[in-house]
């Protein structure tokens, strides 16, 4: 199974928003810790919002963060809101294709089996077991860089 871009580049969001968690994270930087356009990120944002995995503030001093704790969103929540199909193979559609072995099919079985022990390990881990897997993820992503920039002068 290959994931989308769009599923990696949300959870690299997340990551961003949960590494930078006591403040506000804003698209302009998270685009250019990833070298992404702010336009292909507000699109991955939407569906991010609609399922309650990131909130968004308004305004001058706007921003988005995780809309629950890094440690209630696992990556099973990121790929079942970003990923449109789960189809491993053209039987698994609705529209199965004409095979004689459709309802009866050993294939079918075993490739929903697999698919099932794929969100099941996806399930068991977190955006703060990713965080968490990088103690210099802050410097990596240039977040402190930008805290520091942001330090008034004393």
């Amino acid at each position: 199974m290959r994931l989308t871009r769009q599923t990696n580049y949300a959870m690299r969001i997340l990551m961003y928003c949960a590494a930078n968690d006591d403040r506000l994270s804003r698209i302009p930087e998270i685009a250019a810790a990833y070298s992404v356009s702010e336009l292909f990120l507000f699109k991955i944002l939407q569906p991010l919002v609609e399922h309650g995995l990131v909130q968004t503030v308004r305004g001058r001093n706007g921003g988005v963060k995780l809309g629950r704790a890094a440690e209630a969103i696992s990556l099973f929540d990121v790929v079942r809101v970003t990923e449109e199909s789960f189809a491993m193979a053209e039987c698994f559609e609705n529209d199965a294709a004409e095979c004689p072995l459709v309802d009866s099919c050993a294939l079918n079985s075993a490739l929903r089996e697999a698919l099932n022990a794929f969100f099941a390990v996806l399930s068991r881990y977190t955006i703060a077991d990713l965080v968490a897997a990088r103690p210099n993820v802050r410097n990596l992503l240039g977040i402190d860089m930008l805290m520091e920039r942001r330090a008034p002068a004393a």
